[in-house]
């Protein structure tokens, strides 16, 4: 099955574009959150360019949180 990438719905701090893209290679959303602000203040393009994967990148609907589903009260 093919990977398709997606805006996060569950890791985000403005759109989740980077949360999207750190689930699509499997590593920290810091990470990419901290290489775009790099690479925007050295090339300047960055901010353009997410604001056009809001709007190309759909929104991961199927995620699903599975630590509301569990009822147990840990201490």
């Amino acid at each position: 099955m093919r990977k398709k990438i997606y805006r996060s719905t569950t890791n985000k701090q403005i759109a989740g574009v980077c949360g999207g893209i750190a689930e699509y290679f499997d590593t920290d959303a810091t990470f990419i959150r901290l290489s775009w602000v790099l690479l925007t203040l050295i090339y300047g393009a960055g901010i353009v360019f997410y604001i056009i994967c809001c709007f190309v990148i759909p929104v991961n609907n199927n995620t699903h949180n599975y630590d509301n589903d569990n009822n147990t009260n840990e201490f």
